[in-house]
């Protein structure tokens, strides 16, 4: 048997005990006036058929109304008419006089229990009258004191506008007791400025017809208060308006935090950074105009995409992997990255990702704000440039010079690897720059640049001192003949006519040459003696090379 149907069971169980109840109620009682007469034939020789009956009948009536004295009734009908001949030798007849008396005890007991009965219907109805009355105005008190504490004012106004009800909140609202606001007028109770306000709607409401509004008006500590107004018309039993209730809702909160969305929406619209945000999926839910101004996306193309729409592929998933731990364990990652514009254009950004954790304490979304800082990378390129590079060649400058050729040494002293290091001077570079002006000496300088540029090697370097002194650095040469042969392919390169500016011009050079590590193993040390070697080298005819050597 399943638990539903041992519901059943009990629940039949349950009903069923007050009849049985009742059943053996009955029995005992008719089964004592039953003994009371045969006690009184045997004791006083009397044969008092029905009169020890009609009590119990009575008593069973009362006890369990109808149902038990029509019971009673039939159980003393068949103990007279069958049990008690066993007691008694005088049996029940079917005379006339018999048949009188049994017909006027059913009469009698009948109409005594349909009249307790009737008694205890309108006993029972007083009953649930009082208890209909008492739960009606329980639930009436509940509902007032519901009322009462709701947050929202709520009144009613009859047709002469006078008030009938109003809550706590009401009360409060105006600065009145509930007791001084019951029978005031609508413009007393409000003013006579608000008054002429409300009164299109008093008269649309009174019309019948259910009235919403907003409505900013002065509290009575002072302070101005937004309300979300609703009049709601009350009918009579003709379909007459006799009245209207009025529900006002404060707004007061919800207004300011308007103004403040309304606040956010517009930096939010016009801020020139582009701000994307993301569901916990990565899934776009919003971008505002600067993110199409920069990418080039619409609005409508970028919701529902992920930001991988702009990945440029020049980050690899170490770089992300680093990003998104970052993100997820400190909650923000700044930083620089280069992303990729609807037109494939390569930009670089400042972005920053915030996370933002929901109520449960994971994450709800993520918001990306970014700048396009690539004109600003390019001038910070160039700035680094103008430092490193010379302005006439574009080649590296002395400083950029003295950076790599520390790094060289240290680089060389660990792999135990041999570089030589030239020192370039012009030969007949003044006599050229006063004889044919500044401005072809500078074409000639730039020239000589590109020659020597072209000579090296993609681990070597050419750098541009000042004025007309070059130096060159090939990497890892171990005999002197190799170097010797560049340095001659250097001379050669430079020796050749120039047509420069409608002049054809040429020049010469003077190479000192230093050798890493037994000509110096410190910058200045390789420099000098490689100037050193270079002034020999003129002093010798120019136009040639000399390799360093030392003088003991």
């Amino acid at each position: 048997m399943n638990d539903m149907s041992k519901k059943r069971l009990w629940r039949k169980r349950l009903i069923a005990l007050p009849k049985i109840k009742v059943l053996l109620v009955v029995l005992v009682l008719v089964t004592l006036a039953a003994a009371l007469r045969v006690w009184c034939f045997l004791i006083f020789k009397s044969d008092l058929v029905w009169l020890t009956f009609y009590p119990a009948v009575i008593v069973a009536a009362l006890y369990g109304g109808l149902y038990a004295g029509l019971l009673a009734i039939l159980l003393a009908y068949l103990a007279v008419s069958f049990l008690s001949p066993l007691f008694i030798t005088i049996p029940f007849s079917y005379h006339h006089r018999d048949i009188m008396d049994m017909a006027l005890f059913i009469a009698t007991c009948t109409l005594i229990s349909l009249l307790v009965e009737v008694r205890h219907g309108m006993r029972r109805a007083l009953v649930e009258s009082k208890l209909r009355l008492k739960a009606s105005r329980k639930r009436e008190l509940f509902i007032r004191e519901l009322i009462d504490y709701m947050p929202n004012m709520i009144g009613y106004w009859d047709s002469d506008l006078r008030c009938r009800f109003a809550n706590k909140a009401f009360s409060e609202w105006f600065g009145k007791e509930p007791e001084q606001i019951i029978g005031i007028t609508f413009k007393e109770l409000v003013g006579e400025d608000l008054f002429a306000l409300n009164e299109p709607h008093i008269r649309r409401v009174l019309a019948g017809d259910l009235q919403r509004f907003e409505r900013t008006i002065s509290k009575a500590d002072g302070s101005v208060g937004h309300i979300i107004g609703h009049y709601i018309p009350d009918y009579d039993s003709n379909g007459r308006v006799k009245g209207f209730s009025t529900q006002a809702s404060e707004i007061t909160d919800l207004k300011e935090m308007q103004g403040q969305l309304k606040m956010a929406a517009c930096v939010f619209d016009n801020t020139l950074d582009g701000v994307i945000i993301t569901d916990s999926s990565g899934v776009i839910l919003s971008v505002n105009p600067a993110f199409s101004d920069i990418t080039g996306y619409s609005a409508e193309e970028a919701v529902g995409e992920t930001p991988r729409l702009l990945k440029s592929d020049r980050h690899d998933q170490t770089f992300y992997a680093a990003m998104w731990t970052e993100i997820l364990n400190k909650g923000k990652w700044s930083g620089e990255i280069w992303n990729r514009r609807k037109d494939g254009d390569i930009f670089l950004e400042r972005l920053t990702i915030s996370l933002v954790i929901g109520e449960d304490g994971k994450p709800f979304r993520y918001v990306s704000v970014f700048s396009d800082i690539t004109d600003l990378w390019h001038k910070d390129e160039h700035l680094k440039h103008l430092a490193f590079y010379d302005a006439l060649t574009d080649l590296p400058n002395r400083t950029l010079l003295m950076e790599r050729l520390d790094q060289k040494i240290i680089s060389c002293q660990r792999t135990k690897q041999h570089f030589a290091l030239m020192f370039i001077d012009l030969d007949g570079f003044k006599l050229i720059n006063d004889q044919f002006g500044h401005n072809v000496g500078d074409e000639l300088l730039k020239l000589v640049a590109e020659r020597l540029s072209g000579l090296v090697r993609q681990s070597d370097t050419v750098s541009r001192l000042g004025g007309d002194e070059f130096i060159f650095i090939a990497n890892n040469l171990q005999e002197k003949e190799e170097i010797s042969y560049i340095a001659s392919r250097v001379l050669k390169s430079i020796n050749e006519r120039m047509d420069i500016l409608g002049e054809v011009v040429q020049v010469g050079a003077s190479i000192g040459i230093a050798l890493f590590p037994q000509d110096g193993e410190t910058c200045d040390a390789l420099i000098n003696n490689a100037d050193t070697a270079m002034y020999a080298a003129k002093s010798t005819g120019k136009n040639n090379f000399i390799f360093y050597t030392s003088k003991k």
